[in-house]
């Protein structure tokens, strides 16, 4: 049965709301480090970003929207209960990222909305409604459902951290007898950097919106199967590029000055280690979180040089919201599932 349009545009809204928080969560990630070096303004650094950010998903493909999408079977469920469980799953995401956001923690965007399907689901429909992907990658070796996107959120930031130490030790080597001039091509080259990186976070993590609205329209019989429409698509990357482009500046001082004092080599490197793990990880179909990702990765170039002089209270802060955030997100979308339970009959 059909379920009715009011529900499923609110489906719609909400995941776009999502959309734009994950925007201006992320576009600390993106420009902080290119701020905290100068090598831009903060307006010229949010108008590049905002500018890739917007090409990513309509370039990127469709691969972590169909990992993402198929790690939650709803099929067998009432439209209206199915429709209600993903508005649940979005709004304690939204409100995770809310909270982090007022806080200025850099916490996932990723981990948010898996956390909060997840704890919906689990709290209405029950965990055989999760495709957990044990059994598949235990006899088959394939990587699916929730296995893949944990094993993607678990090991990027660890490839991050491997990635940046291991760039900015090179490029130390490599330019050991440069002169301090060499800095004023770095500083441009950091365009190319903040543009990669903003060109992958829209293409791995638009997507996620993607998949969930796609869901919504399936569950709502208003698609046949899972395929994502170009319309979604063009929603979803202007949604997540309007976030972007209004700024999360308290996230900005947190990844910009609170991890490891950036210079112009230190910003570049972090942002090749970050663009290249996050665009394989959307080539494969991996959601990965950016703000994991590129955090790590300034540990890791940071832990290269000067170790005592990374701010490792800061980083077990952050840490702490990582592994806070999935938990969280699934309490609050279980408490709101169950308040919807009782207000709506």
């Amino acid at each position: 049965m059909d379920a009715g349009w009011p529900l499923i545009l609110s489906g719609i809204v909400l995941l776009l709301l999502f959309d734009f928080t994950n925007g201006f969560h992320d576009t600390a990630n993106m420009v902080a480090s290119v701020v905290a070096c100068r090598a831009m303004t903060p307006t010229q650094a949010i108008l590049l970003v905002s500018g890739f950010t917007f090409l990513g998903p309509l370039l990127g493909g469709t691969a972590v929207a169909d990992t993402v999408g198929g790690f939650v079977t709803l099929d067998d469920l009432p439209s209206d209960d199915a429709l209600a469980i993903l508005l649940s799953g979005t709004a304690g995401a939204i409100g995770v990222n809310l909270g982090t956001w007022w806080r200025g923690l850099p916490s996932s965007s990723s981990h948010a909305l898996v956390g909060g399907l997840c704890g919906a689901v689990l709290v209405s429909a029950g965990a055989e409604h999760v495709a957990w992907g044990w059994h598949q990658l235990l006899e088959q070796g394939h990587w699916s459902g929730l296995t893949k996107i944990v094993a993607t959120l678990l090991f990027s930031p660890l490839l991050g951290a491997g990635l940046g130490w291991l760039l900015h030790r090179s490029m130390r080597l490599l330019l050991r007898r440069a002169r301090p001039s060499v800095n004023l091509p770095l500083r441009r080259l950091q365009w190319f950097g903040a543009a990669w990186l903003a060109f992958s976070h829209g293409a791995n993590d638009a997507q996620k919106s993607m998949a969930v609205i796609t869901l919504v329209l399936v569950l709502g019989g208003q698609l046949p199967a899972f395929e994502v429409p170009f319309w979604v698509i063009l929603l979803c990357a202007t949604a997540i590029t309007l976030g972007t482009a209004s700024g999360g500046w308290r996230i900005i001082r947190t990844v910009g000055f609170g991890i490891y004092r950036l210079r112009t080599l230190h910003a570049f490197d972090s942002q090749l280690a970050s663009a290249a793990v996050i665009s394989i990880a959307a080539a494969v179909g991996g959601p990965v979180s950016t703000t994991h990702v590129v955090s790590s990765s300034i540990m890791g170039v940071g832990a290269s040089e000067r170790p005592r002089a990374v701010r490792w209270g800061k980083a077990l802060e952050i840490l702490f919201t990582w592994f806070v955030t999935l938990p969280a997100a699934g309490l609050l979308a279980a408490l709101i599932y169950r308040l919807l339970a009782r207000l709506v009959p």
